[in-house]
């Protein structure tokens, strides 16, 4: 009996799926708004749809990350990009954690042009990065002129 439980344990361990196991690590993220459907979601966590765009946030501030990451979607979007990575690191060599990991999912989650966002395939970076879906454009939609003094973007 237990060598037919060892066996059993070692054939899973081998149908590697890396998105279940971050998810069991409780380091994976996602999000995807209640108009996008669920399957639009496991295709994002899959790596499905088409990158057309990346950025690289390590060794950047918190601030200036955030700074560059919200001109990034802008540019994506302004762009017709549909879908983007986000390389934000896994935090391990920083004693405050993952501080990037963070302040990228606060800020995709505020945003109304993010429709869905995953954490990307163990080839793309695993939990090191994030897959995003951006609304598109409708025709005719123009991008909203800023202030200067905005904090805020799309």
């Amino acid at each position: 009996m237990r060598e037919a439980d060892e066996r059993a344990a070692l054939a899973e361990s081998r149908r590697d799926d890396p998105i279940r196991h971050a998810e069991a690590l409780g380091d994976a993220v996602s999000y995807r708004r209640d108009d996008v459907p669920s399957q639009t979601l496991r295709r994002l966590k899959r790596a499905e749809f088409a990158i057309e765009d990346e950025i690289d946030l390590h060794l950047l501030s918190e601030r200036a990350a955030e700074d560059l990451l919200r001109r990034f979607l802008g540019e994506a979007r302004d762009a017709a990009h549909h879908c983007v990575r986000i390389v934000h690191g896994k935090g391990l060599h920083s004693p405050q954690g993952p501080v990037l990991k963070g302040m990228v999912e606060r800020t995709l989650s505020r945003r109304a042009d993010v429709l869905a966002y995953a954490s990307a395939p163990f080839a793309l970076g695993g939990t090191g990065a994030v897959l995003v879906l951006l609304a598109r454009r409708r025709p005719g939609e123009s991008r909203p002129a800023r202030s200067p003094f905005s904090q805020n973007d799309d």
